[in-house]
């Protein structure tokens, strides 16, 4: 999630801040003006935070993941659900790990690796009534000490979140650009490590038992392939040594560029999307990814999912995502050193996809689930061959003619065996 006001442009706004000098030119300004201050956890309590409860409802869905019988959904910030999902037609919620933090996870065998805020958590899911912590690496994931794109001063904990109030006070700077208040158009500076906003920057949201791998979705940030864990943050590729599975070991990292956003294992190679397009590393020497092409596409938000010689792109307007576009990209991969765009299909809000076989499940944002047939890629029909509507989708996750699907509504299971009809088997309704 990214707010309105980006990091980049922050740090941007605050650097003319620092470097303006004064003048003779003073002035007092009246503004109006949001002050953001950041609400703080100690890295010990932090660290102290994780444990099993029982069973929660589901209240803000983000993440999902199959392993064996159970799926795994992450509850934005807060933790884990784990569901029993023997019977897909009756889905039995087990319990909840709480987890400060928690967006993202992976699992192989019976450990569960999950981020809370800045560490990397490895748990033992033996049990799923009772979840223990087998190894925690601490700061592994240092981007998480500016949650929300704002600058916080790490030595006082991690920011779990930031009060918002209006304020209405005189201003004294240089009445030149750059000065000491920026003009009358609004702008962003910082006091100590609260936040200021003046009224026209203010109108966004200030955030808030095989030893086989599991299945992530196509917004997933955490994968594994063999023994290593790989970690997409904003801008960098982490990389994880599980050769010893309970202790997860940091075995380097390597820039990406800017706004990265999914990552994507298939045979030897890591698919990874950003707002700018598509990054393809080889993987095979997984402790030391070697980049092989980018796909570059207008900007946008894309998960990516690929299956035989081509990648699936979907490309999504909204705040976050910079364009007015909404499409799916099919990408040959047939030249991996050039990746090259083959077909497009018009969609409304397109978010996670999933590709199973010739049927390419798309989550449409507010338009719902469609299935295309993808049995040609550089031919896929505009008109799906089943539309689920009435349902904010945002990713998927096919499995033997199951499908799982995470939106804004809930969890929902669908059996696909017949693709002319789908039928819901259940669903998870989200509880406020």
């Amino acid at each position: 999630m990214k707010n309105i006001i980006r990091s980049l442009t922050l740090l941007g706004v605050l650097a003319m801040w620092s470097l303006s000098s004064c003048t003779k030119d003073h002035c007092t300004q009246t503004v109006t003006y949001k002050k953001y201050e950041p609400v703080y956890m100690s890295y010990q309590d932090l660290r102290a935070a994780v444990k099993t409860e029982p069973a929660q409802a589901l209240k803000v869905p983000g993440k999902i993941y199959l392993k064996g019988p159970y799926i795994f959904i992450s509850e934005v910030d807060k933790g884990i659900h784990v569901i029993n999902n023997s019977n897909p037609a009756s889905p039995q919620k087990v319990s909840f790990i709480s987890i400060p933090g928690n967006r993202d996870l992976a699992a192989k065998g019976n450990v569960l690796y999950a981020d809370s805020y800045i560490d990397l958590l490895a748990l033992d899911i033996t049990n799923p009534q009772n979840v223990t912590v087998l190894h925690r690496v601490e700061n592994a994931l240092p981007q998480r000490n500016f949650t929300g794109g704002y600058g916080a001063d790490p030595a006082k904990g991690v920011v779990t979140h930031w009060t918002e109030s209006t304020v209405t006070d005189k201003i004294e700077g240089n009445c030149q650009p750059g000065g000491g208040w920026i003009g009358n158009g609004g702008g962003v500076w910082m006091e100590g490590d609260v936040v200021f906003a003046t009224n026209s920057l203010s109108g966004g949201a200030v955030p808030k038992t095989a030893t086989a791998p599991g299945i992530g979705g196509s917004m997933a940030r955490f994968t594994i392939s063999n023994n290593t864990l790989f970690v997409v943050d904003d801008a960098n590729l982490r990389v994880f040594d599980l050769s010893n599975a309970t202790m997860p070991a940091s075995s380097g990292t390597a820039y990406i560029g800017r706004n990265i956003e999914t990552i994507f294992p298939y045979n030897n190679r890591l698919f990874i999307g950003s707002t700018n397009g598509m990054y393809i590393y080889d993987i095979s020497n997984p402790l030391a990814p070697a980049y092989v092409s980018t796909y570059i596409h207008g900007t946008a938000c894309d998960p990516v999912v690929v299956d035989d010689n081509y990648a699936y792109i979907t490309l999504r307007s909204g705040t976050p995502c910079n364009t007015t576009f909404n499409q799916l990209e099919v990408v040959s991969l047939a030249n991996i050193t050039n990746p090259t765009l083959v077909h497009t299909v018009p969609m409304t809000n397109p978010h996670g996809l999933g590709k199973d076989g010739e049927k390419l499940f798309i989550c449409d944002g507010t338009d719902g689930l469609k299935m295309m047939n993808a049995s040609q890629p550089e031919a896929i029909p505009a008109t799906p061959v089943v539309h689920i509507s009435g349902i904010q989708a945002m990713d998927v996750i096919p499995y033997n003619n199951t499908l799982l699907m995470i939106g804004e509504n809930g969890f929902y299971q669908y059996d696909y065996s017949d693709v002319n009809h789908i039928t819901l088997l259940s669903s998870l309704p989200i509880e406020h």
